[in-house]
Formats: C-alpha cells, sequence, structure tokens
C-alpha cells in the first residue's frame, strides 16, 4: 500500500469509529440508525446527481452489498443494546479481518504474502483477546436486569447506567449476566457481515470504473431499509422522536458514508485482506472513545490488544 492509501485507511477508520459512537450514544438505538440511514442516503443522493453510473457489472454485487449492509446494521444495533461500545465495537470489528483474507483468497485470489498473513493473524490475535477478556465472570447484581431486559416499545435500546468499578466490564447495566453470550453472537455476526459486504465491495467497486459512482448508489439504497422501518413503527410520532437527536445522528450518516468511500477507493488500489485489516485500528479509536466518553475502563487487555493490532500493522505494512 503506498503512504496515500494507509493515510486514508487510517482516516476511515477513525471516522467509522466516530460515527459508531455517535449511534451508540443515543438511546433508542432505531432512531440512531433511522438518522444514520437517512443521512448516509441523502449523502448517496447528492453524489449520484454528479458521479457517473456504475458499470453494469457492478449492478449485481452492489444491490447483494445492500442486502449484507442491512443485515449489519440490525446485527450492529442489537450488539449496541446489549453490550459496551468499547467491547462490541472491538469485537464486530475484529470478527472481519480473518474472515475477509479467506473470502478474498477463495474468490478473489488475493493470496496475501507471509507479512501480511503475519500481520492480520497478530492483529485478530489481540482483538480475540478483547472478546475473551470481555466474557470474563462479571458480578451478578440486580442492577444489570435493565439492559437484559431489551427496552420499551418507545425506547430499543437501555440508558447505560453511570458505571460500577468494581464490575470492570459490566456493561453500565447493559446486558447483564455472566458471561454476554448473546451480545458476543450479535457482535461477531456483524463482523462476519462487515467481511461479507468487504468483498463483495471489494469485487463491485472494481468493475464499477466510479468509486464515487459506486458508494453513491450503495449508500442511497441500504440506507433507505431501516428508515423505512421506523416509519411503518413510528408512524406519525416519527418526526417529533427524531427532532431531538436530528443533528448528532444525521452527523453520524455523513461521517458513514466519509469512512466507506475511503476504503471503497482504497480497495481499488491495494489488496482487500490488508485494507481490511488496517481499517480495523479503528478499534483502537473505540476503545478510547468508550473509555473517554461513555466511562468505560480501557485496562490493560485493551491496552495489550492495541499494542499487538498496531505490531500487525506494522508487519502488514512491512510486506507492502
Amino acid at each position: 500500500m503506498t503512504p496515500i492509501v494507509v493515510a486514508a485507511v487510517l482516516l476511515a477508520a477513525l471516522t467509522h469509529a466516530s460515527w459508531n459512537a455517535l449511534a451508540h450514544g443515543i438511546r433508542d438505538q432505531l432512531l440512531a440508525f433511522t438518522l444514520v440511514g437517512g443521512g448516509g442516503s441523502l449523502c448517496g443522493a447528492v453524489l449520484a446527481c454528479f458521479a457517473p453510473l456504475p458499470a453494469a457489472g457492478a449492478w449485481p454485487p452492489l444491490l447483494v452489498s445492500a442486502l449484507l449492509h442491512v443485515v449489519y446494521q440490525l446485527l450492529l444495533m442489537r450488539s449496541f443494546q446489549m453490550g459496551e461500545f468499547g467491547q462490541m465495537y472491538p469485537i464486530a470489528r475484529g470478527t472481519a479481518p480473518l474472515v475477509v483474507t479467506v473470502l478474498a483468497a477463495v474468490f478473489v485470489h488475493e493470496l496475501p504474502d507471509a507479512w501480511q498473513l503475519a500481520g492480520v493473524l497478530l492483529a485478530s490475535a489481540g482483538l480475540v483477546g478483547v472478546a475473551l477478556w470481555g466474557l470474563r465472570r462479571k458480578k451478578p447484581a440486580g442492577h444489570a436486569d435493565a439492559g437484559a431486559a431489551g427496552a420499551t416499545e418507545a425506547d430499543t435500546s437501555a440508558e447505560p447506567a453511570e458505571p460500577d468499578e468494581s464490575a470492570e466490564s459490566d456493561e453500565g447495566g447493559r446486558g447483564g449476566g455472566t458471561p454476554q453470550w448473546p451480545a458476543l453472537a450479535a457482535a461477531v455476526g456483524t463482523g462476519l457481515a462487515i467481511a461479507s459486504y468487504t468483498v463483495v465491495d471489494g469485487v463491485g467497486v472494481r468493475a464499477s470504473g466510479t468509486s464515487l459512482g459506486y458508494i453513491a448508489w450503495l449508500m442511497l439504497l441500504e440506507g433507505l431499509a431501516i428508515p423505512l422501518w421506523a416509519l411503518a413503527r413510528w408512524r406519525g410520532a416519527l418526526v417529533a422522536a427524531l427532532r431531538p437527536i436530528a443533528l448528532r445522528g444525521l452527523l453520524g450518516g455523513v461521517l458513514s458514508v466519509a469512512a466507506y468511500g475511503l476504503v471503497l477507493w482504497a480497495q481499488t488500489r491495494a489488496p482487500l485482506a490488508p485494507v481490511a485489516a488496517l481499517r480495523e485500528s479503528s478499534i483502537i479509536a473505540g476503545a478510547a472513545i468508550g473509555a473517554l466518553f461513555f466511562k468505560e475502563r480501557f485496562g490493560w487487555p485493551r491496552t495489550a490488544a492495541s499494542v499487538l493490532m498496531v505490531g500487525g500493522i506494522a508487519l502488514m505494512l512491512h510486506g507492502t
């Protein structure tokens, strides 16, 4: 990868962690992702007016990718409802690099060299550590029941309580229980969806002839599903429910377009596996955001995972 590609992917990683944090910070995850999707669709519609239309061969993967993105959003919403940001985000993102490496080798015939493979494995090892650390025994307190019970009809994501320092990753009241298997399953499923659409988009954007046109139509199509679901559920009350959080949610949508647009551009100029792994440096930003803004403990396991992630990135870049 050239320095400009590396810089673009690292910027995408920071931007991605930021929009996920904005979405996680909104009480009702359906409303949050309605605004993110709506903002993404709006940006896509504007871009589509100026960008060339993708080539005919790009449309089948583009449509498949739009469906996979909807699945990804639903699973991400579920993981955010049940777990803390600093744990769910790294697991969801960290599942993808190894899977992308395998899928890219099988379907795109991109075989990583020894340095790239070592880097992907090292980075993934750190992320597995984050996942296992999150499954350690938690304080079986009754205050965790608020998150496990899900949400009311008007609030699909319980508001996290103040963190309990004695129960390091109790998720601030979300997803109590020992361990959080449903939250973990949702996060891992999110990662599998990420890996799937990453490879599909790698094929599609290369066939499109225009990375800008591809991202425009992808965001326009995939961003409509969650808002339509919210409209069916909230009906006439949707606008009033969205108004207090509109600015944060729409900003998240704009950031999501910028983040994935940078990744798609990078995929036209570098192999898929290193781009996917480098992109997951966002887990460091995600864990830091969780500690700074959601009062979640960073802890030595996340510090160690961050060190392994940086070491993995260095190995991947050594081989390029």
